[in-house]
Order: C-alpha cells, then structure tokens, then sequence
C-alpha cells in the first residue's frame, strides 16, 4: 500500500500535493478492496460477496488508517453493501462462571468513536450465551437481538459455521445486504447445497472416534507450535478426508543430535522414541543452522527404515544432503547456506540473488511446478496424488536450492526429482524416492493451499502412506 502510494507520488499522479495518510493511504487502501473483491474464483466467477478481514484491536495505532479507510468506504459502496462484523470476547469470571459484557460495550464504543457501527456481533466465549446475555449486549451496543451471535467453544472449528447457521446468521446477511435480490441459477444453488452438505459432514467427522494416525514433526520451533500452524491444518485436513485423527508427536530437531545425547539425555531418549514410534515423519521448512543435523538424521531414519517421509522446503534439502552422504559417498556434503566453503555443496544459493542484501530476495509466491517426461515421474506416486497433472502451482518461500550439477549422480542412485521449474528446468522441485513407501519432499511449500475439503496432495499421500 505505501510502495503504491510513493511511487504514484514519485509519478507525479498527486500534482505536488503533500501526500498524506488521509486521504492518499486510505484511498489506496479502498482501491486494493474493490480490486481484490472483483478478482474472479477458480472456477471463473465474480463474486458477489467479498469478506474483509480487518485485524488487530479497536484503538491500536498499526490498524487507524485501515479503519478509517472502511469508515470511508461504507459510503463509497452504500449502507445496502456494506455489513460490519465485530468480534469481541464475553469473558467468564470468577468461580461462579458470571459472563461479562463490559469488554465488549467497551470496544464498541470506541469503534463507534472512530466512525464505525457493528451490524452484527460475534461474541467469543467459553460457554453459550447465559438467560439475558443477548439482551444484556444488544441494548447498551445498539444491536437487534438477532444480531447478536454465541461464537461459543465447540467441539472444532469446523463446527463455527455450523454454529452460526442455526443461530440466523443466513437470514441476517440476506436482509442486510439484500442477497435475495441476486438471481442465482438453480445450478449454483444446488452446488451450494452440495458443499454445505460436505461441510456438516467433515464436520461430523472431526468429532467422531477415528483411528488414529501418528506423525512426528521434526522442527526447530516446536516450543511454539503455532509456528507451524498450516503444516498442522494440513495435516488434519487430510487426515479428516480419509477418515482418521491425526495425531501429532513434536520433535525438537536439536534433541536427535549426537551432542544432545551428552548434553540432555533424557530429551535425546525422548525425541527418539517419539520419532521411532511415529507412522510418519514430516520435515516443514525452516532458517539457520541449529537443528539441521537432526532433521538429516530423521530422514535418514526415515529411509532406512521405510517410514512414510514428506520434506518441505529444508525438509527436501536435507533429504538431499542425508541421501549424498550416506548413499552417494560424499561425506561431506551439505548446503552452502551452513557451510560457504564445503567440500560438496549439494545445495547452493540461487545464481540470481544478492548475498549482500538479503532484504526482499526470497524466491516467492506461486510458480509453477513441471513433472518430468520419464517412466519413473511418469508412474511417481506423488504425481498420481496430483490427478496425473502436467503441472501444478504452488507457493514458495526460499533462497537455496539443490545443486543442478550433482542430480544426475542422486537419480542414478535411486532419488529422483519428478519435479522441476517450469521456467528453467534446473530448479529441482519434488523429489521421490525408488523402492519406498513414500518419501516425497517439495521445495515449495504445499501447505499453504490446503482447504478443509481439498487437502493439499502431498499431505494426503503422507496421511494414506502412514495409515
């Protein structure tokens, strides 16, 4: 938004006027809405709703131009287009279990303060609404009572719309943005119908006892396991589509190392029992060098043992390193991003890229990924997840990536990279492993296109392999 906004300056599009946060930053702001809300779905279509999430806390410095830009933009779209939710909390307090409605009469208020009025409430809570707690919010918010929603702890998260179905939310949106005037095809209706369906239905499955699936994620920042948070909804998406619960077993990569041994080792007993007692074993991306060594152990793990393995981004990287030293006979292999000067580089930094500013050089975003035209990618288990595909788009985020140079002496040894840039061709991208269950990595990260009811492939193969 600002880099828009400077370079118009720079243009001259503002005529020397001094360019300010009200209304140079807050137009752009409206600008990027409306262009982003007219941008057609995957299959084609325009949509005709378009939901905003404006995130932070009502009176934080970082979000007050973002909220002046939808106060403004409520009257450039009209009152009939424009439907303002608010999500606040009714914390529990006390012994008793007593609701409070104080935090969010306050936060309202101030919200109001700035311009903005909530259409519709939806109060965070531990527990349903108590007798007159409804009332209680919608009189001193100035909210209808069937405005005002219980987005109580259910039994996941799946069961959130659910929730709000039964309670009216449908019936809300459609008088306060006249839904009901949009002709809608009775194709499109019965699509609907079919995914709603789906929905209840994957829901449901969440809060049945199914067999459970263990995987070990081998990480470096498993001390916040947020840190890892679309690894774990991918994993559960997949998890859910072929009917079983995931269960996951944390692995602090560090701990596998021989130096934790001496060190700690009651945590290197530990790591390695949860790792030797896993279904499967997923290595998600990662920066720096602690803990890589035990993320080439768990690969090495993985292979020799024949368990289930997906590497993602350094996870692929270090089953490329694991594979030269111990299969290839280069001892001394390693990526240059941990040792400059190493006798084997297996993994180099991208030709293209500045080493000295390192700020914004990151091989980003969604690009494309070509399978190989050779019997081996042809039959590969990971382009069978992809539908047989040619071709798959998916996002990246890294700077290094496997040496071109040494690949024909790892495919002649049994790892082969069914996958590469489309662009180039010398990007390797996925790999697979002969004579394996599955042992699949991806240098981009799959995990970032995962949806409820279409899991990411790579997940979905893991999930199956392991099961």
């Amino acid at each position: 938004i600002y880099r828009e906004v400077i370079d118009k300056e720079r243009r001259g599009d503002y005529l020397g006027k001094t360019v300010q946060v009200v209304p140079h930053i807050t137009n752009a702001i409206q600008d990027w809405v409306e262009r982003v809300g007219s941008v057609p779905t995957e299959n084609g279509r325009v949509p005709d709703v378009c939901i905003v999430e404006l995130g932070g806390t009502v009176g934080d410095i970082e979000s007050a131009p973002f909220i002046e830009a939808m106060r403004q933009f409520q009257f450039r779209v009209g009152h009939d287009n424009f439907c303002l939710i608010h999500v606040s909390l009714v914390p529990v307090v006390g012994a008793v279990g007593e609701q409070k409605t104080k935090p969010t009469q306050a936060s309202v208020r101030d919200l109001r303060g700035l311009g903005l009025s909530p259409d519709i409430l939806a109060c965070r809570s531990a527990i349903p609404f108590a007798e007159g707690i409804r009332e209680k919010l919608s009189m001193f918010c100035q909210v209808s009572p069937k405005q005002v929603f219980s987005v109580h702890d259910c039994e996941s998260l799946y069961h959130v719309p659910i929730l709000l179905q039964q309670q009216g939310i449908i019936d809300v949106l459609n008088d306060r943005l006249k839904l009901k005037d949009l002709v809608i095809s009775t194709e499109r209706r019965a699509e609907g119908d079919s995914l709603w369906a789906q929905w209840r239905e994957f829901a449901r499955r969440r809060a049945r006892d199914l067999d459970e699936v263990t995987i070990a994620i081998v990480g470096k920042y498993t001390y916040l396991t947020d840190s890892y948070i679309s690894v774990v909804k991918a994993l559960e998406h997949a998890a859910l589509n072929i009917n079983r619960k995931v269960k996951l077993s944390w692995v602090e990569a560090s701990d596998l190392e021989e130096g934790s041994k001496h060190k700690d080792p009651l945590k290197y007993h530990e790591a390695w029992q949860h790792m030797c007692a896993a279904d499967g074993i997923l290595v998600p991306g990662g920066f720096g060098e602690r803990g890589v060594e035990g993320k080439v152990l768990a690969a090495k793990w993985a292979r020799e043992h024949n368990v289930p393995y997906l590497g993602i981004c350094l996870g692929l990287q270090v089953a490329v390193i694991e594979f030269a030293r111990n299969v290839c006979g280069m001892p001394n292999a390693h990526s240059t991003e941990f040792r400059e000067n190493c006798d084997e580089p297996v993994v180099v930094f991208m030709p293209e890229i500045d080493r000295t500013t390192m700020g914004g050089t990151m091989r980003l975003g969604s690009r494309p990924t070509k399978f190989q035209d050779s019997e081996f990618a042809r039959q590969s288990k990971i382009k069978q997840l992809y539908a047989g595909a040619d071709e798959v788009h998916e996002r990246h985020r890294h700077r290094y990536e496997v040496n071109p140079e040494k690949v024909s002496a790892f495919e002649a040894k049994g790892l082969h990279f069914v996958g590469r840039d489309a662009e180039t061709g010398e990007r390797m991208e996925i790999l697979e492993l002969a004579n394996h269950p599955y042992y699949v990595a991806a240098q981009y990260h799959p995990e970032y296109l995962t949806r409820p009811l279409n899991p990411s492939p790579p997940f979905l193969g893991l999930l199956l392999a392991a099961s």
